[in-house]
């Protein structure tokens, strides 16, 4: 009789070594040929795609990346240490406007105790590379110390999202002078929403409504809400409630759809929630009319419905800008390290021109229905594993480690990694267990019959 073969130590052991080893060789190969975007020789070539595409970048790169149609790369600037909303300048189709932060490291008559910002609205010609600055401000501290949205009203205002003070400010750039403010203190207890003082509201966009009114994202409290000029806050009109996760988690750039094009509706990038997904307004309430992800989707901080039904969506720690048709197939897709925010510039400022997904006849698709990749295929091995790694670490503590890592740690490097540490807790557990077989310690139930 011949008797099955049974692992010995030294077996255990080279298996564990053999993991560690494969593991590491994952590791050391994403390192040489990850994803960089820190030169414009690192930016990769982008599929052709009709009309121009701007991505900006706001974490290990701050940058900015404009794409030819044909997909070569048309303009790159990292000259600010990061980069947030890009919008179309109307009138002048190649030449953009956008908002960046420049961290001050160094002790100066502007920054007394470092580090500190200078939040900066510039405007770039695509074509040309000429740069001007439209209005700046120092700021006294770094962290949450940015503007992430800037939303022109007229040829000389701006509306400002400022994330130092929880306002929004409507500033003339010609005169420096702010001619309207709205405080989130007016409206929202300092003792909800994140840490006071410090990072608490987070007011990371804003939005200047045909009809006069402003609409404004307050992440921390996950809630849009809706302003007034003249009254305030339109408390009927708030999407979403503070802690109400399964509505939106710490939510980006929401882009307001008018009843002319199907709304009034909201696209929004639900990115706590791994997801993009638009509500309806329907007889006075507020009704998720649509929702998309697939497996790889990590944390969406843009949304944009398209003229062609299409929505574009920046992925940030999924680290891609993607283009996703009606019936929720991914059409276009390029790395980038760390996107923010995307456009299409022939197509408007984000989804000026894009129409309901109720008018669309949008059909909902999330991970769990499939479709995980463009080549029809099913989720595959990382996907899995991204699944697995969602459902025992929280979502704020996965963005953070995705967000910390180098921009080269992809799925297969952060898979190597989990397979690395539970390797080694298993060989570690081991190890302890032979060595108190050695010993003479043993391990006995706790649990025994009366009768032994």
């Amino acid at each position: 009789m011949i008797s099955a073969p049974t692992l010995t130590r030294t077996g255990l052991r080279v298996a564990f070594l053999a993991v560690l080893l494969v593991s590491g060789a994952t590791l050391v190969y994403g390192a040489s040929t990850g994803l960089s975007t820190a030169t414009a020789e690192d930016v990769p070539r982008a599929e052709p795609r009709g009309g121009h595409t701007v991505v900006t970048e706001s974490a290990k790169y701050g940058t900015i990346i404009a794409y030819e149609p044909d997909g070569t790369l048309q303009y790159y600037n990292n000259s600010h240490t990061k980069y947030f909303d890009v919008d179309p300048v109307p009138g002048d189709r190649m030449t953009v406007e956008y908002t960046a932060t420049d961290t001050l490291h160094g002790k100066s008559a502007r920054c007394t105790d470092p580090p500190c910002a200078r939040n900066v609205i510039e405007r770039a010609n695509l074509s040309t590379g000429e740069t001007d600055v439209v209005y700046a401000r120092y700021d006294h501290r770094e962290t949450a110390g940015e503007w992430h949205d800037a939303d022109r009203v007229d040829d000389e205002r701006v509306l400002v999202a400022d994330i130092v003070e929880d306002q929004v400010l409507m500033v003339n750039t010609e005169t420096e002078v702010i001619e309207w403010a709205w405080d989130a203190q007016s409206d929202f207890p300092v003792e909800g929403g994140g840490p006071y003082p410090g990072d608490w509201a987070h007011v990371n966009d804003v939005e200047l409504l045909d009809d006069g009114r402003v609409m404004v994202s307050l992440r921390n409290q996950d809630q849009v809400v809706f302003l007034d000029r003249e009254t305030g806050m339109q408390e009927g009109w708030t999407l979403g409630s503070e802690d109400d996760y399964d509505t939106m988690y710490e939510q980006h750039n929401p882009d307001y759809i008018p009843e002319e094009r199907g709304g009034p509706a909201v696209v929004v990038a639900d990115s706590e929630n791994a997801r993009v997904q638009e509500f309806q307004r329907v007889d006075g309430e507020w009704v998720r009319t649509w929702e998309w992800s697939d497996a790889r989707m990590q944390w969406p901080r843009d949304a944009d419905r398209l003229p062609n039904g299409n929505t574009l969506i920046a992925d940030t720690n999924g680290k891609r800008v993607l283009e996703v048709n009606p019936a929720g197939e991914v059409v276009w897709e390029v790395p980038v390290s760390h996107p923010y925010d995307v456009e299409r510039l022939e197509t408007g400022d984000e989804s000026a021109s894009g129409e309901s997904a109720r008018k669309l006849g949008l059909e909902s698709q999330t991970a769990a229905d499939g479709g995980e990749r463009r080549d029809g295929g099913g989720p595959g091995v990382f996907a899995l594993f991204v699944r697995l790694a969602k459902l025992i670490v929280p979502p704020r503590v996965a963005n953070a480690i995705v967000y910390v890592a180098p921009t080269w740690m992809g799925r297969p490097e952060f898979a190597a990694v989990g397979v690395a540490v539970l390797t080694g807790i298993a060989w570690a557990a081991l190890e302890l267990r032979w060595r108190g077989f050695d010993r003479g310690i043993g391990l006995q139930s706790p649990f025994y019959r009366k009768d032994e």
